[in-house]
């Protein structure tokens, strides 16, 4: 505690002498170009003697105006507000030129007009350097934050005396990371949640749960939010009765996904009573909406997906704020992928053009406006808030998983937990925190890096078309990159998604991280194994028998549908518990989630897993991406749940917390829970995992 004490000391004493040092720079500056305003005497004095002087009557000023100013407006708090306007100037003068008469020299003289000009040019120097060194300071943050609780209190209407609840989703944060990550000393808030450290107390619990197969946000946050995600195979995917490709960080598909979602589920969503949606893909049912994707394609003026961007930089100080750790985050980036490359370190992905801003975005805009939403409706005093912070994903995807780009940013994201627990502290109502995932990351390089082809290459060799002797790159798109789009006003849109594909016979290929999907666009149904054998004879044979792929998943006519592997392994669903086959590298419930996703009406013809390597978590992404998630294998399939202590277990001992549509189920529990003192017993409906 001491040490902290000593921190913020240090740290107000230093934005002084910085504000005294640009006060002293800006006084020589106006001497040099006012000429009734003087530093030196007639005689002339050394460059020393004049920048003495400056810096003494800067730091004299700026003393006199902290501590005679508050007694002068306080005197005059009688006068008109027009007059009282006009005599700050005055005043102001009159403090720089009694300021200067302070030096026992005497050799700095002003017009009293000139005196004038000098004080207001001064004041606004000094206040907009105090103000950006201020706002990068939490506790100075914080402190303004608690400033506008106290007015929101005063002027709002009463909030009920239930607690209310926050959940934070850290994008991409697997289990394991986050251990590893309090276990280094990189996340103090959440250590501390967890009874780890010299007097902490536990006031929460940490549980791992199991992705589906398609472990991406798409489908993890429409679960989680909606209570439904059947028939999202992957991030993206070909339907073959509209004819489209469907990528969950588009705004129109989301938009159809959270349609479908709420109609398979029979309700709006997780936060349909007083609920507010922040960051996320999709809204949850909330009446309160910013920076969601799912509305972002509407024109109209009840689009709000970039309210809160509007709403953030409107305060000048957030702006400041926002924009210095922007600049400083691309030089970061630029300094990290520069030491990386003349490393030689390996694995690497491309990190230029654009990317910076894109990572500084997510990692700096997104994060900021979202923080200050979530505290925006905690001092609001809302019932359900769900947030989604996408930093931690974006940067693993280019530095990997475990990366000390990455751990710095999980550094961050904790000071953020520990801003929105302290700003808890001021609400009009008590707030639980929950914090969870939606996925974790799996190292490993890319499969065109490993093997000189991409997935859709090998597709064409085994199809017997031409195959391009220079693999292209596969694009790839994150949340961060669709947040960028949406926050621009550019539709969000892939090379190869945007056109509607005619039907013809050779095949679309899509990757969805380690996860790939083959789709015949002619032919208007899911093929079988039987079909595409007696079309493309080598396609499945060289599919199965690549060694950077794990396993297929096709539809049969004699077995309903069949997982093939390498050597001619094939395994139908029903046999897969007593026989996994090329599935048992995939770990527990690997076969149950292939079984779910071979129900779906969409699901491709032909379903590619990448290798796994258990013994590292390798997994080998399909698009250009070191640490991927999207399929099965590793740590991407294996995110936390970080629940206060008040609420009941999200599962019973001995039980696992399975799939996306059962967390949903827990959140739902938990907030009835919060409506009143009783904990409410889950239907048998609710319970099944």
């Amino acid at each position: 505690m001491r040490g902290v004490r000593w921190r913020r000391v240090a740290s107000q004493v230093g934005r002084s002498v910085a504000v005294w040092a640009v006060s002293t720079l800006t006084m020589l500056v106006l001497a040099g170009i006012l000429p009734d305003f003087r530093l030196r005497s007639a005689d002339g004095d050394s460059a020393t003697d004049i920048a003495v002087k400056a810096a003494f009557g800067a730091g004299a000023f700026g003393l006199l105006s902290a501590v005679v100013w508050p007694l002068l407006v306080r005197l005059l708090l009688l006068v008109p507000a027009l007059v009282l306007g006009l005599l700050v100037f005055f005043l102001n003068g009159a403090l720089l030129l009694l300021a200067l008469r302070l030096d026992p020299g005497e050799r700095g003289t002003a017009a009293p007009e000139t005196a004038v000009v000098v004080a207001a040019v001064m004041s606004a120097v000094a206040s907009a350097t105090g103000a950006a060194l201020a706002v990068r300071d939490d506790d100075a943050y914080r402190r303004r934050l608690y400033r506008l609780s106290d007015r929101r209190r005063r002027s709002g209407p009463p909030c009920p005396s239930t607690p209310g609840t926050v959940f934070l989703q850290l994008d991409g944060v697997g289990h394991d990371v986050l251990l590893d990550a309090v276990a280094k000393g990189l996340m103090p808030t959440v250590a501390r949640w967890l009874g780890i450290g010299d007097g902490a107390r536990t006031t929460h619990r940490l549980t791992p749960w199991r992705t589906d197969w398609s472990s991406q946000t798409g489908a993890s946050q429409l679960g989680i939010l909606h209570g439904s995600n059947h028939d999202v195979p992957a991030f993206r995917w070909y339907e073959k009765d509209t004819r489209e490709v469907v990528v969950c960080n588009r705004p129109t598909s989301a938009a159809e996904l959270q349609r479908r979602a709420a109609g398979y589920a029979g309700h709006d969503g997780l936060l349909a009573v007083d609920g507010a949606s922040r960051g996320n893909l999709f809204s949850g049912g909330a009446g309160q909406q910013a920076l969601v994707l799912s509305i972002a394609g509407r024109r109209s003026r009840e689009n709000r997906s970039r309210a809160g961007y509007f709403a953030y930089f409107s305060d000048p100080a957030n702006a400041v704020r926002t924009a210095l750790s922007f600049v400083a985050e691309v030089g970061r980036e630029i300094g990290q992928s520069t030491r990386t490359r003349l490393g030689k370190q390996r694995p690497r992905v491309s990190r230029g053009g654009l990317y910076p801003l894109v990572r500084a975005f997510a990692t700096v805009v997104e994060r900021d406006v979202v923080v200050a939403a979530v505290t925006g409706d905690m001092l609001a005093g809302r019932t359900a808030v769900y947030a989604d912070l996408v930093a931690y994903d974006e940067v693993a995807h280019h530095s990997g998983p475990g990366s000390r780009d990455a751990q710095k940013v999980l550094e961050r994201l904790d000071r953020s937990l520990a801003l929105i627990e302290n700003v808890a502290e001021h609400a009009p109502r008590p707030y639980r925190i929950v914090v969870l995932s939606d996925h974790g990351q799996s190292p490993g390089e890319t499969f065109r890096s490993r093997y000189g082809l991409t997935l859709g290459d090998l597709v064409r060799a085994g199809c017997g078309l031409p195959v391009p002797r220079r693999a292209e790159r596969t694009r790839s798109g994150t949340e961060a990159r669709a947040a960028v789009r949406a926050a621009l006003r550019i539709p969000v849109a892939e090379h190869g998604e945007e056109h509607r594909p005619t039907r013809r016979s050779e095949p679309i290929v899509l990757a969805s991280g380690n996860l790939g999907l083959v789709s015949f666009p002619d032919v208007t149904h899911r093929m079988s194994k039987e079909e595409i054998d007696a079309r493309h004879p080598a396609l499945l044979p060289t599919l199965a028998n690549h060694p950077g792929i794990g396993f297929l998943l096709v539809r049969s006519d004699e077995h309903g549908g069949v997982v093939l592997g390498a050597y001619g392994a094939e395994i139908p669903l029903a046999d897969l518990d007593d026989n996994p086959g090329p599935l048992a590298p995939f770990g527990p419930g690997a076969a149950d989630a292939v079984r779910r996703t071979h129900s779906f009406p969409h699901t491709a013809d032909i379903m590619v897993n990448s290798f796994h390597d258990p013994a590292d978590g390798e997994v080998l992404a399909f698009e250009e991406q070191i640490g991927s998630h999207g399929g099965l294998g590793g740590e991407q399939g294996k995110p936390f749940l970080l629940s206060p202590l008040g609420f009941s277990a999200p599962v019973d001992e001995g039980e696992e917390l399975v799939g996306a549509e059962h967390v949903h189920r827990v959140l739902r529990r938990w907030m009835r829970e919060s409506d009143g003192p009783q904990v409410p017993l889950e239907s048998s409906e609710e319970r099944a995992a």
